[in-house]
């Protein structure tokens, strides 16, 4: 095993056992890696900081919510994360794991088959835009979360249809400003949803800031939303 020096910050968020868990993947990820290419942030602070530390500081500083015992949702799971740090550190939580490249996901199959998650995990490959409206993910999802998947705008569109009444969707941006939360807000109007917080981080080790937006349904999303496959982001509904 390589000698890696984790941050403390990510120390004072979990467990020794949970540390574990990490390290197991990330060799996993790099025996992957050989054959299937998911991932270049397998290494060092790539991977402790920009995969894991970024993945789960946002279900560690948010007051007043209990993210234990959860059914989840990652769009776009692309290499696994965030979805597969909330399982690691969620161990009671329910895990889906969704993208369209099979390629993905038939990879993520294959490191759940030997690494020892304690949790349910389900991987689809399909489009979000195609299983908002089956009756069985509609509206059945505490959170969800995209990251590295498009703009807020359109994510909103994958994410409100999915959750549940008091659900939670969890949107990583980089740069975040006035422009771009109007943009959410008449996005979020239209769908029926608010957001109900952000929070912004400087990542530790000089490795850029993160916005983190929360989102929440107000009312029943219309049932025309999502649109078609691909119509969020080519014409998203902040236009």
């Amino acid at each position: 095993m390589r000698n890696e020096s984790i941050p403390f910050e990510l120390v004072e968020l979990i467990t020794e056992e949970e540390i574990l868990m990490f390290k197991e993947l990330q060799i996993k990820l790099r025996e992957l890696n050989k054959r299937t290419n998911l991932t270049r942030l397998i290494e060092g602070d790539d991977y402790w900081i920009s995969q894991v530390f970024d993945s789960i500081w946002p279900f560690k500083f948010i007051p007043n919510y209990n993210f234990n015992n959860k059914k989840f949702l990652d769009i776009g799971c692309g290499c696994g994360f965030p979805g597969f740090a909330y399982a690691i550190t969620h161990p009671d939580s329910e895990i889906y794991l969704i993208d369209s490249s099979k390629k993905k996901t038939d990879a993520l199959k294959s490191l759940i088959k030997i690494i020892n998650f304690k949790n349910n995990i389900f991987v689809i490959n399909d489009r979000v835009e195609n299983i908002a409206h089956q009756p069985s993910f509609r509206n059945s999802f505490n959170i969800a979360t995209t990251r590295a998947v498009s703009i807020p705008s359109t994510v909103s569109e994958y994410i409100l249809p999915i959750l549940k009444t008091k659900g939670l969707g969890v949107l990583y941006c980089g740069k975040w400003g006035k422009e771009d939360e109007n943009s959410l807000k008449k996005t979020l109007k239209i769908l029926g949803g608010e957001i109900k917080e952000r929070r912004k981080i400087l990542l530790p080790r000089n490795k850029g800031t993160r916005n983190i937006i929360f989102i929440q349904p107000n009312r029943a999303c219309p049932e025309t939303y999502p649109r078609n496959v691909g119509i969020p982001k080519r014409k998203p509904l902040s236009r």
